[in-house]
């Protein structure tokens, strides 16, 4: 059996099935009631009940019938829990010179991890997609829990089709879909990481299913930029063209300055100059990309913002100046570590499938 590969565009779309959404919501409680589930999705009392009976048939859920509730003369409330023990999620976030492997559970809760030197920029895509799957090996081993989703993010951008265009890598029209389409038999999701990082603020959302939910912006940058926007039809990535010259990407802000490393041309005192063009200059990229799709909060991440520690405050002056008035409207916030932002896009595109059609996984 062939594995199946879900479209890359559009993907971390709000659940829209009545399991998905009853599955959602009781991720985000350690109890939960019938009631609760009518109240917060607006279905009705047989379609929740429908739901719920599913996810208790294949495992998603139990019924805690220690905890019943009697009250007076109606039927005893007895509270819901998300299970899921039989069932493993793996994310792999493939980063230009490394990439992390994460086991998760139903709830999200990391099983498992562990980060891999994998060159990648210097590797033809077969070779990369081998060395996925050893890594992913050593993870489950002894895990007596079978994977049931699978989700790998990139960095650049994904088309359509699948085929990924990753100039930090060398990578053009690259199809590693289509090669995971034979090396694993169970679902696939195939992500760019700035997406994938605005789907796990999609998933970790306290949502009420709101019929216009609000539009959330992110941008990265780092040996890569990227740029994803949320809305109600889920989340799309945003092209963002730039020049060959460009300095927004740490290859082209590295060139000609004989530094290795962002950490050491910050540590170096030497080019403070052209680190505030730079910061300056993602500023203004990220005020077009505001006015232009209107977002009520802006994440940031990246290398530009963790490694060089000026770059945030000028980057957020940068914005409120263009802007103007419109910031006030506007939050920013910035995702502090490389490790926070890795483990989020690979919980994200692990758990895609399964908070989309969980039923369909059985």
């Amino acid at each position: 059996m062939l594995g199946v590969m879900r479209r890359p565009e559009p993907v971390f779309a709000l659940p829209a099935t009545p399991a998905a959404k009853c599955l959602f919501l009781m991720r985000q409680q350690s109890l939960t009631t019938r009631s609760d589930l009518i109240e917060a999705t607006g279905l009705s009392q047989p379609t929740i009940t429908r739901a719920v009976a599913s996810l208790l048939d294949v495992g998603l859920a139990t019924q805690r019938t220690d905890l019943t509730r009697s009250h007076g003369r109606g039927r005893p409330t007895v509270p819901l829990q998300v299970t899921g023990e039989d069932w493993t999620h793996a994310g792999l976030a493939v980063g230009t010179h490394s990439t992390y492997i994460g086991l998760f559970d139903v709830r999200g809760r990391t099983i498992r991890e562990i980060d891999t030197d994998l060159p990648v920029s210097r590797m033809a895509g077969d070779d990369v997609v081998e060395h996925l799957i050893a890594g992913l090996n050593r993870l489950t081993a002894g895990v007596d829990r079978p994977l049931r989703t699978l989700g790998v993010t990139f960095p650049g951008f994904v088309r359509d089709d699948g085929r990924i265009h990753a100039p930090s890598l060398g990578w053009v029209d690259v199809d590693i879909a289509a090669r995971l389409r034979y090396q694993f038999s169970i679902p696939a999701t195939i992500s760019a990481a700035v997406p994938a990082f605005l789907g796990a603020e999609l998933q970790d959302a306290d949502t009420q299913f709101a019929d216009e939910p609000s539009v959330a912006l992110a941008l990265f940058a780092d040996d890569s930029i990227g740029a994803a926007v949320s809305g109600p039809m889920g989340v799309t990535q945003v092209s963002v063209p730039l020049a060959d010259d460009s300095i927004l990407p740490t290859a082209g802000l590295l060139a000609g300055t004989g530094a290795a490393t962002l950490s050491e041309l910050v540590a170096s005192g030497e080019a403070r100059e052209l680190l505030d063009t730079r910061a300056t200059g993602l500023g203004e990229l990220a005020a077009d990309l505001i006015a232009d799709r209107a977002p009520s909060t802006v994440v940031v991440a990246g290398s530009a913002f963790i490694d060089d520690p000026l770059a945030p405050g000028r980057f957020a002056r940068t914005v409120r100046a263009a802007l103007g008035p419109a910031a006030e409207s506007v939050s920013l916030r910035l995702i502090p570590t490389h490790r926070e932002f890795v483990r989020a896009i690979a919980r994200a595109v692990a758990l895609d499938a399964l908070l989309r059609d969980p039923l369909s996984l059985v």
